[in-house]
């Protein structure tokens, strides 16, 4: 993995937008309904050799496909495990009850009014079912991943870059969306999880691609389960993490980056997890470089944190310097202070710059307007430049 010996790289943690006419042909394909299928391949290939190129044009250093073969980083795993059913059970569907839900229900039944109008622009259907695992859990994404391999492949060869990577949903989060009724414990069925991903895992790196984990869940449980202590949380977090390096298994860890975040989450976030509950246990995740939110107003004091807690020899930080959920973009001199200040605490040669969250995660579209979330790549890369002339002076 390449790291910042002569200047600060730079990168972002996966999802970018994707044009307008393939949100909804994703969903489709996602939700295994009918769909023209050479249609979407044919405009994935052209949309990944497109944000490919456009990373690499902006002065992106680190690189992937943005994510446009998939409806949203979690959505996609729908048709990539087996032993799953589909249930209509509305006892099914995910609680959407959370801390700060409770805390500021006004903004959150805005929330809802603006989420499901941007679905319908998209075409997405509401009320989405929910699979459940019924049986024993397999791996059987095979082929969607290797033409994911293969159109990435394609693009760097078009548009070459420093080095890339692919994003692959964590064991943690496949045990939210896929309820259990099959396995005896928590414990059986993230091992369970955790093994079929590993086939995922491992032909990303096999490939000669970094690999990317994606787990927001392991600090928005908090947020969203009322009533649970910090130290109850902890311990949540503690077997996820066994269950993530489990997943990793025969994958060296110089080939690993690992993703985690407060989910899209536009919203107060006052009972967000803090960074300095959770750190510690976050570290023990067999990989080389974390990257976390550090640029939203909720967490950007946090870089603090690393001055107590110290960064494994080795390893990488990927602080985000831009965020997801503000629509102003970023000044690129406060791109640099924030890129400044986390080197002055864990080095210069062990960041990376990065964003705070995916510009584009959910399937109801993106997060900001796709000229702002360029743009603030853009801001990313001239922070990092700047950065760079002081910190190499």
């Amino acid at each position: 993995m390449h790291r910042s010996t002569d200047r600060i790289l730079t990168t972002h943690c996966g999802s970018l937008p994707r044009p307008r006419d393939l949100l909804a042909p994703l969903h489709a394909k996602d939700s295994g309904l009918p769909h023209d299928r050479d249609a979407l391949a044919a405009g994935v290939r052209r949309s990944v050799a497109d944000v490919v190129r456009r990373q690499v044009e902006t002065g992106i250093d680190i690189v992937n496909d943005g994510e446009h073969s998939k409806s949203s980083f979690a959505h996609y795993a729908r048709t990539r495990i087996g032993g799953l059913t589909l249930s209509d059970d509305p006892r099914q569907r995910l609680a959407d009850t959370s801390r700060d839900a409770i805390a500021f229900p006004g903004v959150y039944e805005e929330m809802k009014v603006m989420f499901a109008a941007r679905a319908a622009l998209t075409k997405r259907p509401q009320g989405m079912s929910r699979l459940i695992c019924t049986g024993p859990i397999t791996y059987v994404g095979h082929a969607e991943l290797k033409a994911d391999i293969d159109n990435l492949k394609s693009a760097l060869g078009d548009a070459p870059a420093a080095e890339a990577f692919i994003t692959a949903i964590s064991p943690t989060n496949l045990e939210l969306y896929f309820a259990n009724q099959y396995y005896k414990s928590d414990e059986e069925y993230l091992a369970a999880l955790a093994h079929a991903m590993n086939q995922e895992y491992r032909a990303i790196v096999a490939a000669g691609f970094l690999l990317q984990i994606d787990d927001p869940r392991l600090i928005t449980h908090y947020n969203r389960t009322p009533g649970m202590t910090i130290e109850e949380c902890r311990k949540f977090i503690a077997l996820r993490v066994e269950a993530v390096n489990h997943a990793l298994d025969g994958i060296p860890e110089d080939r690993v980056r690992f993703h985690t975040c407060y989910s899209v989450n536009v919203a107060p976030r006052v009972h967000d997890l803090e960074l300095r509950h959770y750190v510690d246990l976050m570290l023990r995740i067999k990989a080389q470089a974390y990257s976390i939110e550090a640029a939203n107003p909720r967490h950007e004091h946090e870089w603090q944190v690393w001055q107590e807690i110290k960064l494994p020899p080795g390893k990488t930080l990927i602080p985000g310097v831009v965020s997801h959920c503000v629509y102003q973009v970023e000044h690129p001199e406060l791109v640099a202070q924030r890129i400044e200040r986390f080197a002055s605490v864990v080095g210069r040669e062990n960041v990376m710059a990065g964003n705070d969250c995916g510009f584009a995660t959910s399937a109801a579209g993106d997060e900001v307007h796709p000229d702002v979330a360029w743009a603030k790549l853009a801001a990313l890369v001239e922070g990092a430049r700047l950065a760079s002339k002081r910190l190499w002076a």
